[in-house]
């Protein structure tokens, strides 16, 4: 694995591991009123989006074993470009549904050995 693609990948796993400690114990109702916590997962949300962007680009296979990652690119350019429409439900959905598959997997791929 090249060095930059695991770069962009530890970003991705740290950026996760940010997001499950900011919404742990909370509730889709406690997250829809708490601007700031929406504020601190939906960037985490920007860098994964971002960093899987860039894997893409320079490692497209490594970014292919990553279930749904031309999805979880597009959700971050809606948090960019589409923010004043952005549902805190469809939010907390992805933190509760997709967000642990997307930890399984970037945390197998980090601890392949190059």
């Amino acid at each position: 694995m090249q060095p930059e693609s695991r770069k962009y990948l530890y970003d991705i796993r740290a950026a996760a591991e940010r997001i499950a400690t900011f919404t742990k114990g909370r509730d889709v109702q406690g997250f829809a009123k708490d601007e700031l916590l929406r504020s601190g997962v939906e960037r985490q949300f920007e860098i994964i989006g971002e960093a899987l962007a860039q894997l893409a680009r320079r490692d497209p296979g490594l970014a292919e074993r990553i279930s749904e990652h031309a999805r979880i690119i597009a959700f971050r350019n809606i948090l960019i470009h589409g923010y004043a429409e952005v549902d805190p439900r469809i939010v907390w959905d992805i933190v509760t549904s997709k967000l642990p598959t997307l930890r399984a997997e970037v945390e197998r791929l980090t601890s392949e050995p190059d």
